[in-house]
């Protein structure tokens, strides 16, 4: 099936023509003829499968058939989580309605907020916005909603990890009850689905892979190793395998900063991308990776959301993420669009309980691997995916009101292993050579210490 089937129209055909775009991602197919139509839409998609374009491409055209804006107005407001997925948005925005008599802009904490105030003073069809900076804004009467015709919350559970649930809640406030709403996220939690709750009208419910998953495209597995050799094992994996661009993910600036320079004393061209760097650093350092001008790029979570390069191939955790969601949105940044891609953990014994963390949420168990000379001391537990308990109401309270027991349901949260599981196989790497199988020690090496099942 091809885009011409979608019913869009011809400027916007032609623009994909000329980036040489012809078969619609499974997203699109399925999104794009809904938002034409004028329906909300509930989406569950992983980055990099064409979703930006399947809400830009229907709502550019939505606009096109409009009423012109008025000054300070803007008819559609995309929400994102950061500054960096703002500009990439835009981007998309700018590129795919480049044929069409439409303005767009962008807005984001950071930089002056003047500049995007004289931007806004003639109106915008389309604005981009972090949730903090068109708050600011709007308390300086630079952007007035009475006209916009579609919201779009773009990485909806990334928003409200960072907190902005009340700056979201503000928004909607603000905005005129007769609109559309399109929420794309790559996860689903139970804070999304009490957000779509109060917002979205009989939506279209769009997955087009399983639920809290990865991408398939992309390859995981885990390497086991000491949390004090962490930094020894990436330099030597970074010196030894000839990987060309590699975004490597830390859980705090701090420790981004400090493995940025372990790995230049190794002679490694590396750069940190993070929430204490300015605006022009960060662009500057992304502008650098995407050219290859630094091979390695190191990023806490928040920084890196907005990385879109189409053939990154490979992203490693140097710690794993604390907000298990988190690490879907990590390897999501290679893989894209059908690509192949490689989603490597460094892991140490203290990382267990994050580890089981990730495994229930996508519902795979990782390989593991180790390295020689890098075996650690403190094994990582084997781990079981856990299943939830079910759900059991609270016995009603024993004191009684005018006849009336007085009692709420509740849920019992947490969980327990499963039963039985299969035991986990690890791998050692020799002279190039991975040999699959229980964790052997090297002849010579202090005896690994054994296993034991998690708790």
């Amino acid at each position: 099936m091809s885009f011409t089937s979608l019913g869009l129209c011809k400027p916007i055909l032609r623009t994909l023509e000329e980036a040489g775009y012809a078969t619609p991602t499974p997203i699109q197919l399925k999104a794009i003829p809904a938002a034409l139509a004028g329906k909300d839409i509930m989406a569950a998609a992983q980055t990099g499968t064409g979703k930006t374009a399947s809400f830009t491409l229907p709502l550019l055209q939505r606009l096109a058939s409009g009423s012109k804006v008025k000054a300070n107005h803007i008819r559609a407001l995309i929400l994102t989580p950061t500054r960096e997925l703002a500009v990439q948005v835009a981007a998309s925005v700018a590129a795919y309605g480049k044929h069409l008599s439409l303005t767009s802009g962008v807005v984001y904490g950071g930089v002056k907020i003047n500049p995007q105030m004289m931007k806004l003073r003639g109106g915008v069809d389309v604005l981009v916005a972090t949730p903090g900076r068109l708050l600011d804004l709007f308390r300086q009467n630079a952007v007035k909603f009475s006209q916009v015709e579609t919201l779009v919350l773009d990485e909806a559970d990334r928003m409200l990890d960072l907190g902005f649930s009340d700056d979201i809640q503000k928004i909607l406030s603000l905005l005129p009850k007769k609109r559309q709403n399109l929420l794309f996220s790559a996860t689903i939690s139970g804070d999304i689905q009490k957000l779509t709750d109060g917002l979205l009208r009989n939506p279209v419910l769009i997955e087009v892979s399983p639920r809290n998953s990865a991408a398939t495209s992309v390859k995981q597995w885990v390497y086991e190793v000491d949390k004090g050799k962490k930094s020894a094992l990436l330099s030597h994996l970074l010196r030894n395998q000839g990987w060309a661009q590699v975004l490597v993910f830390t859980r705090t600036k701090i420790g981004a900063d400090r493995l940025v320079q372990e790995l230049r004393r190794d002679g490694l061209s590396v750069a940190a991308i993070h929430g204490d760097k300015t605006q022009n650093e960060r662009s500057r350092t992304l502008a650098d990776f995407k050219a290859n001008t630094i091979r390695v790029l190191i990023a806490t979570d928040i920084a890196a959301r907005g990385i879109d390069i189409s053939e990154l191939p490979h992203v490693i955790n140097f710690d794993l993420p604390t907000v298990p969601e988190d690490y879907i949105h990590r390897i999501g940044r290679t893989g894209r669009a059908g690509a192949e891609g490689v989603g490597i953990s460094l892991v140490s014994a203290d990382e267990v309980r994050q580890l089981v963390g990730i495994e229930t949420l996508i519902r795979q168990t990782l390989t593991r691997e180790v390295v020689t000379g890098f075996i650690p001391t403190h094994t990582v537990p084997l781990t079981r995916q856990l299943k939830a308990s079910p759900k059991k109401p609270k016995k009603p309270k024993q004191k009684q009101t005018l006849g009336e027991v007085r009692g709420t349901a509740g849920e019992q949260g947490g969980g327990k292993p499963r039963k039985g599981g299969r035991s986990q196989e690890a791998a050692i790497t020799k002279g190039g050579l991975i040999v699959r199988g229980r964790q052997r020690r090297e002849s010579g090496a202090a005896p690994a210490k054994k296993r034991g099942s998690s708790k």
